[in-house]
């Protein structure tokens, strides 16, 4: 069983491949089940009766490997949102996935109170272009209702062939009624991790999914940047989540003693205590953490460790509520089934499922309000500004500042003044470093 890897991500979905490995290993033995023998035989021969009953007067013909595969989606369906039966189409489907590139629309779905919800739309992708957001209801892909459809069957028609269309109706809070919504598929490339940076002491660490690489790259770019900056922005916000030995090593470079997330189950062997390690730690550097509602699994085992292990102030608004773990489990060399295993449980003992990791500091998203005087220009910007409007009389590009700062590397003002949560972030940040002094 050690040789397992799980995941925290838990969530199939049309662009984010899962990563989950399969191991036959776990049907060595079979569960014991706490009711007698008796009462098991008597469960078995009820669902045989019922089998016989259903193959012999259904209205419609139906083999007796059809009702037990639908029984098998019935039952596993049933047990939680993430648990479910993978036929012959969804386990090509999963595969296809971890090859991790596919024609998609660059969005993680779950469940969430029976409806099937955006968790979080992936940056530069087609579903971030189009307007998709956090917690988005998809109600309609094409002409068919999501509603009692599994993820699975949405992740299957959603995605597709690179730059064909897709028409999704949304529910969307506040809207006065659904949202028609066409994106064009694409393939999906992410970078994971990037930084910029903030002024001359901040550093700005944007993990978009926990892939394999993001301990190593987060790594790269403290060494890079640490030397020189005072304080970091780790943005998690939008952070469907990915590999749990990713999680719990983002965390481990910030912090050198302590429990960083455990995993508990009803199989003992699942039941494990991920602790952080001394050495090449940043623990001297203050942190903001940002999150909000698309932030799930991975992202919330970090925020949340950091948050218990007053390590960082996590800044926006609550997260998903995604804590839980989910294994592959094959059934036969073209079936498996997807089953909850265990749960994850933060350093103080909280757990995430179903609640998620509430902010410090709660702030919505939205612009920054400022009043500006549109004649309080500075001497050295009136030349530039009045380029830009002739420009805009004559049809012609403005002349370009050919010492103007690579906005690929460096968070500009306009970017934070556009983003309330970040500008709070960077505030107490500031704050934080002012106290540590």
């Amino acid at each position: 069983m050690e040789n397992k890897r799980f995941i925290a991500l838990g969530f199939i979905s049309t662009l984010v491949a899962g990563l989950l490995l399969l191991n036959s290993s776990l049907f060595a033995q079979p569960i014991k089940s706490p009711s007698s023998i008796e009462s098991r035989h008597k469960a078995l021969t009820k669902f045989v009766n019922v089998l016989d009953i259903v193959e012999k007067y259904n209205v419609d013909p139906i083999t007796a490997e059809e009702i037990i595969n639908k029984a098998l989606t019935g039952m596993l369906s049933n047990l939680d949102a993430h648990s479910n039966f993978l036929n012959e189409d969804h386990f090509k489907s999963l595969k296809v996935q971890t090859d991790g590139e596919f024609g998609g629309l660059g969005i993680t779905v779950g469940m969430k109170d029976g409806a099937l919800t955006i968790i979080s739309p992936i940056e530069g992708t087609p579903a971030d272009k189009a307007g998709l957001k956090a917690s988005d209801i998809i109600l309609k892909i094409e002409s068919q209702s999501t509603l009692n459809m599994s993820i699975d069957d949405a992740v299957k028609l959603m995605r597709g062939k690179p730059q064909t269309p897709i028409n999704l109706t949304i529910y969307r809070k506040g809207e006065k009624k659904p949202l028609e919504v066409r994106i064009i598929r694409d393939i999906i490339k992410i970078e994971s991790v990037y930084a910029k940076t903030i002024g001359d002491d901040l550093l700005y660490i944007r993990v978009v999914s926990f892939d394999k690489k993001v301990v190593a790259d987060v790594a790269k770019h403290l060494k890079k940047h640490i030397p020189q900056r005072k304080g970091i922005i780790l943005d998690l916000r939008n952070n469907p989540g990915g590999l749990l030995d990713q999680a719990v090593g983002l965390v481990d470079l910030f912090v050198s003693h302590g429990d960083i997330v455990s995993q508990k189950g009803r199989d003992k062997q699942e039941q494990k205590v991920y602790s952080a390690t001394s050495g090449n730690t940043y623990e001297d550097v203050p942190i903001v953490v940002l999150v909000n509602a698309g932030s799930a699994s991975a992202s919330e085992i970090v925020s949340g460790a950091l948050q218990d292990l007053q390590r960082a102030v996590v800044v926006g608004n609550k997260t998903f509520g995604k804590g839980s773990v989910q294994i592959i489990m094959p059934v036969s060399s073209s079936e498996a089934i997807k089953l909850t295993i265990a749960r994850y449980y933060l350093p103080s003992g909280r757990t995430i499922q179903a609640v998620g990791v509430t902010p410090d500091i709660e702030v919505t998203q939205g612009k920054v309000t400022t009043e500006e005087d549109n004649f309080n220009i500075k001497e050295s910007d009136l030349k530039n500004r009045l380029e830009g409007e002739l420009a805009k009389i004559e049809g012609k590009d403005a002349k370009k500042d050919d010492k103007k700062v690579d906005d690929k590397k460096v968070i500009n003002k306009e970017r934070i003044n556009n983003d309330l949560q970040l500008k709070s972030g960077i505030d107490i940040l500031k704050a934080l470093i002012i106290t540590n002094r």
